[in-house]
């Protein structure tokens, strides 16, 4: 989604008149008719008219300053660009005084879907979790029930526009008869006006709450997995469903398994003797018991063992993947008399060249011979 404030050039706080004059001279500048690269110029006029469109409705405006996104009011769901063609409708106010083209039905409009991050563990992920999570949205005012209205009070048709949230005007110009059609002003749009408007959403009918619910993870989900929660996300208006709220998970990293797929990854080191002749190891695993791992006599480092079975869950059910555990043959870095004179006793059995003793090594031994 494009940055609205960088494309009709203004600041995050800039007033609804300085966003209006810099609608309206970017729109004489990019209008089609009127620009040199028509192509260019209708791309341009395109977007300008988008980002006019949501910062200019303060509802729409406060949602983008919030989440990154604007409610679909076709009522799709999803987080993609809001389009409508109302936003060409300025262009007609600029040069003919009043809007062109097809403003929504003033019925019941469904809510926006909203996102939310969570991060889990591997182990989570392993095992399946359940995480509470608190966001803020909108939904019904709890005072006027949605309606608008101040308690004791009803919203009324709107006696400008007849109730379809639509005020239409017929004008000549010099091309002609032209009928536009605009956003209610009594109304706003919503054919309904109240004459006593709630004070604790002054008349949206929504107001901003946090919400709190607990998300059950499933187990074996995977970095970028999605969860959707019906009717989680923003109240809808004029009675309309509540939108969704999707849980996209992201998989901390984990400092000893590596995941790939359903298959698990383990690097573990083992001793000289284990590797030259064989035996059983004991292997961490994300079950929270240790596996035994039987090493075979001769395994050179850099081996690799496949336990199978032992790896992630798949989300749907079924088998587990596998546990691949890579060997690698530990060297002492120091080793005790005994364990190197045995050492030397093997080499020399190997007939392999090893590393003579030290001056003083030779002198101790000279002194002992003594």
């Amino acid at each position: 989604m494009p940055d609205y404030y960088s494309v009709l050039g203004v600041e995050r706080g800039a007033s609804e008149a300085d966003i209006k004059r810099a609608y309206r001279g970017l729109a004489r500048k990019f209008h089609p008719d009127v620009a040199d690269d028509k192509i260019s110029a209708e791309r341009h006029f395109k977007e300008i008219n988008e980002a006019y469109e949501i910062l200019s409705d303060p509802l729409k405006r406060s949602h983008y300053d919030r989440f990154g996104s604007v409610p679909n009011s076709s009522g799709a769901g999803g987080f993609g660009p809001f389009a409508s063609p109302e936003g060409f409708g300025d262009i007609f106010d600029m040069f003919f005084g009043g809007r062109a083209g097809p403003t929504r039905a003033a019925g019941p409009q469904r809510g926006a879907d909203l996102r939310y991050d969570l991060q889990i563990t591997l182990e989570e992920a392993y095992r399946g979790a359940e995480r509470e999570i608190s966001f803020q949205h909108l939904a019904g005012c709890e005072i006027c029930h949605g309606s608008g209205a101040r308690p004791g009070t009803s919203a009324s048709r709107c006696d400008r526009c007849g109730g379809s949230g639509v005020a239409r005007t017929s004008r000549q110009t010099p091309l002609g008869a032209f009928v536009t059609q605009s956003t209610c002003p009594k109304c706003g749009g919503e054919g309904e006006f109240a004459a006593a408007p709630c004070e604790s959403c002054r008349g949206h009918g929504r107001t901003e709450q946090t919400r709190t619910l607990t998300v059950k993870i499933p187990a074996g989900v995977d970095e970028g997995s999605r969860i959707r929660i019906a009717s989680a996300g923003e109240g809808g208006t004029r009675g309309g469903p509540a939108g969704d709220l999707y849980v996209y998970l992201g998989v901390a990293q984990h400092p000893r398994f590596r995941r790939e797929g359903a298959d698990l990854f383990l690097d573990i080191p083992i001793s000289f003797t284990q590797a030259a002749l064989g035996g059983t190891v004991s292997v961490e695993s994300l079950e929270g018991q240790p596996l035994d791992l039987a090493i075979v006599a001769g395994t050179q480092t850099g081996s690799a063992y496949r336990l199978r079975g032992r790896g992630m869950p798949h989300v749907r059910g079924g088998s587990r993947g596998d546990l691949l555990v890579t060997v690698h043959v530990a060297v002492p870095a120091k080793l005790a008399r005994r364990e190197r004179e045995l050492l030397e006793e093997y080499a020399e059995l190997r007939g392999d060249k090893i590393e003579d003793r030290s001056f003083f090594e030779r002198v101790k031994d000279a002194f002992k011979a003594d």
